[in-house]
């Protein structure tokens, strides 16, 4: 196995078609929701994230064959008075799970976030998804919390 990884071209029409056939299989996947990316999502996502400088993206290859893909968008810390890189989606084909391709995105990605000046990267995982949460603990993510007494972040949303 020899896994490639760079940032995602949203223009470039092979690896804009990668981004999206990897992040469909990630929604249709009981983990990312069950349920495919609806049509409209699948044919203006690409350019959605282009005409968003704080968005990028990293792919892996294995040969000629996309096998991984990382969605991040930059945010920023107050506190620290510098951006952050909010990893938003990590996908690795079931073919290649196990491999240590997420790692290898993760470098991708934090090279690309120091060239940014971020501070920090964050993400959210599932409190179930045990295989998930050991390769982020292994690249160094851990839960966050300021004050013991306040207890831990919790991820929460509001849809609109």
């Amino acid at each position: 196995m020899s896994i490639e990884t760079f940032v995602v071209d949203y223009r470039d029409a092979a690896q804009a078609t990668a981004l999206v056939d990897l992040l469909d299989a990630y929604a249709s996947d009981p983990a990312g929701g069950g349920t495919p990316l609806d049509a409209d999502v699948r044919k203006s996502l690409p350019a959605a994230l282009a005409a968003r400088p704080q968005a990028f993206s990293v792919l892996a290859y294995d040969g000629g064959q996309p096998v991984g893909l990382v969605n991040c968008i930059e945010g920023f810390s107050t506190f620290a008075c510098k951006p952050l890189v909010n990893v938003h989606d990590v996908v690795v084909l079931p073919s290649h799970r196990g491999q240590r391709v997420a790692q290898k995105m993760f470098a991708q990605v934090e090279q690309e976030a120091r060239r940014r000046g971020a501070c920090k990267l964050t993400l959210e995982v599932l409190s179930g998804n045990a295989p998930a949460l050991r390769a982020y603990e292994r690249e160094g993510f851990m839960g966050y919390q300021l004050d013991p007494a306040f207890g831990s972040a919790v991820f929460l949303q509001k849809k609109l």
